[in-house]
């Protein structure tokens, strides 16, 4: 949503200046410094005479990497709190360091615009910038992902089939070229010119991921001869204009290098002053307006009925709790805030999650959360306790689960010790019958969407309990299923969601597949692989179960050859594994079914069908028995990020 600007008439003389700077650059390559789109974000910032100088001076350190470093990239941090500002931005790998310098000038005058909101982020056919009042540095994608059609000619009929091509070439190649591809091709009638770049700060499964969904979005516009996919981690393009600059052109004589650099510490120092006018215009304008903000609240508007309900909390009381959210008292950092362990006035130990309203995190979202986890009752999910949004942030309540989470316990040998099988199998259980009460016992289906270890708590007693329903969603009955972004954690999803988007419980159920490989083998999904490229854990269980050796597969710490009930009890739970991750969703069990083939062993477990075989290199499904690989766009996929206690 582009926001009126205060500070336009302060920038002129910067506008002014960057017509000089265009006039000095002519000669040299395109600098693509057209602006596409500004987005900004909705949440004023928390304190303007913090906030703005700490933006401006992280645009100063980002501005002395582009000029002096000639890197084509910068990113910084500035500040502390909520009035932390945030910033990154990049140039595309087709643009000289010169280029970049003034395509890095002209985004620095309109990202300012965004103000008095604490985000932004500006889209220039050369290069993106944006800041933010929280680190956003490993997203990739987001509700503000969005692509751009144009028709500036009209290509044959060929256009299309070049165009796809072109840009599934460019999707591959550029996740292991340090996020830059470009590619063109000749037809008849018109060629096809294609250009993605992910940000730097993104790895290659969050770039494939990015540029993945950015493929589907913007082949959409065809047959219109360009399209432009502006992602939260990255930009695609196609056109039959051919827009790519040569990257072997020369960077140009030192002289001219030289003056441009000038003209732009003249440019930044111009902007510096331009938003010292705005932060005085800005504070004279708060100062006015302060009480009619303190009557239209926002969240107030949405939520009338919270502040009189029993979930609310004053803030004072959860700060003081929490020691003024004393880092001592911090449990866990994620990217949606942080945790810190609260004592209430009565005794009371909760869990208290601090959340920043931003584009991520809306009123409307935060209430809704609110609505889907305090309906829900059952000893084997975390109980929300409240939440306050009268403060500065919002925050949300939980009971204090002392043991953390699961895979603190999985994936650290020393620790694991102390989960002999027996508290694996109530663990596993436990969980299986939180999830079937979500999905058929509540009054309205809840599917979860980040079913994984890091989301299962464990009590004091190693009883598990199912945390982080920040992606939450509920289902109604009359529905097939549900259409919606993907969200949640690679290695976790289920196929038909990374790759159509379509949600039912089943994804769910795949979700806990992978959970019960993890614990019965204590190796992660989703691992590393910094040195070659290995089976995934799915993968290879079924090549254990195949070949009939899943003992192979079973951790050294709880196998034991002697106890021939434990291992038939083990070997049952892999086979369930299998069975909930198979590739066709129909065919997975539900729940409730699941919970029942571990429990009563009498009960027959059928023969499983292949899981889905996806190549992480590539996002493909590769299955040798199925034909050649089956390309995989992830569309919209987030990876979460690992945390203690729920969102």
């Amino acid at each position: 949503m582009e926001q009126p600007s205060i500070i336009s008439r302060p920038l002129l003389p910067l506008l002014v200046l960057l017509l000089v700077l265009q006039f000095l650059y002519t000669g040299h390559g395109d600098s693509r410094s057209h602006s596409i789109r500004l987005i900004c974000g909705l949440k004023p910032e928390h304190n303007a005479s913090l906030y703005v100088p700490n933006f401006v001076s992280t645009m100063e350190k980002i501005s002395d990497q582009i000029r002096v470093n000639r890197s084509n990239f910068g990113l910084a941090i500035t500040g502390s709190g909520p009035d932390t500002s945030f910033a990154m931005a990049q140039c595309y790998g087709d643009l000289t360091p010169n280029d970049c310098i003034l395509c890095y000038a002209e985004a620095r005058t309109l990202l300012p615009q965004c103000f008095p909101v604490n985000g932004g982020r500006i889209f220039l056919d050369g290069c993106f910038m944006r800041g933010e009042n929280y680190s956003f540095f490993g997203e990739f994608s987001g509700p503000n992902d969005t692509h751009i059609c144009g028709n500036l000619s009209k290509p044959g009929s060929e256009f299309r089939s070049a165009a796809q091509r072109v840009v599934q070439r460019v999707v591959l190649e550029a996740p292991g070229n340090m996020g830059f591809g470009r590619g063109s091709e000749g037809v008849n009638n018109a060629s096809v010119y294609v250009l993605g770049n992910c940000w730097r700060t993104l790895n290659e499964s969050a770039c494939r991921a990015c540029l993945g969904s950015a493929a589907r979005a913007v082949l959409g516009c065809l047959p219109m001869s360009e399209g432009r996919a502006l992602y939260t981690g990255c930009f695609l393009r196609y056109s039959d204009f051919d827009f790519l600059n040569n990257v072997t052109a020369a960077t140009g004589g030192q002289s001219r290098g030289n003056m441009v650099a000038m003209v732009v510490g003249i440019v930044s120092a111009v902007a510096a002053l331009a938003l010292g006018v705005v932060l005085a215009l800005f504070i004279f304008k708060r100062r006015k307006i302060q009480k009619k903000r303190r009557g239209s609240n926002y969240g107030t508007k949405l939520t009338p009925s919270l502040y009189n309900s029993s979930l609310n909390f004053k803030y004072s009381t959860l700060e003081k709790a929490t020691g003024s959210f004393d880092p001592a008292n911090k449990l866990g950092q994620g990217g949606f805030g942080s945790v810190y362990k609260g004592v209430l006035g009565d005794g009371r130990e909760v869990a208290v999650k601090r959340l920043f309203f931003n584009n991520r995190h809306r009123a409307a979202d935060f209430y809704n959360e609110i609505n889907i986890i305090s309906s829900v009752q059952h000893k084997n999910l975390v109980k929300l306790l409240g939440c306050s949004c009268s403060g500065p942030e919002s925050l949300l309540v939980y009971e204090f689960v002392p043991n953390r989470s699961l895979d603190r316990f999985l994936f650290e040998p020393e620790v694991a010790k102390e989960l002999d099988w027996e508290k694996r199998m109530e663990i596993i259980t436990g969980t299986a019958e939180g999830l079937a009460y979500l999905h058929e016992e509540c009054e309205i289906k809840i599917i979860h969407r980040d079913i994984k270890a890091s989301n299962i708590l464990l009590d004091s007693r190693l009883r598990p309990k199912i945390a982080d329903f920040g992606l939450a969603r509920s289902f109604q009955e009359n529905l097939s299923h549900i259409s919606t972004a993907i969200a949640g954690t690679l290695g976790y999803m289920a196929p038909e969601y990374i790759a159509h988007g379509h949600l039912t419980e089943k994804a769910d159920v795949y979700s806990f597949g992978v959970l019960l490989l993890e614990i019965v083998s204590g190796k992660q999904n989703n691992r590393s692989k910094s040195v070659e490229y290995m089976d995934s854990l799915l993968t290879a269980a079924w090549k254990h179960f195949q070949s009939n050796t899943v003992e192979g597969l079973i951790d050294p710490i709880i196998y034991s050859n002697n106890n021939e009930n434990v291992k038939a009890e083990i070997l049952r739970v892999v086979h369930v594994a299998l069975l909930c991750t198979q590739e066709v969703p129909t065919l997975r069990p539900s729940m409730l079914k699941a919970l029942q083939l571990l429990v009563k062993k009498e009960q027959n477990l059928a023969l499983p069908t292949s899981p889905p075989f996806i190549d992480e290199k590539t996002m493909e499904y590769s299955d040798a028995t199925d034909g050649p690989p089956r390309p995989l766009y992830p569309s919209s996929a987030t990876v979460s990020y690992s945390e203690v206690y729920p969102r």
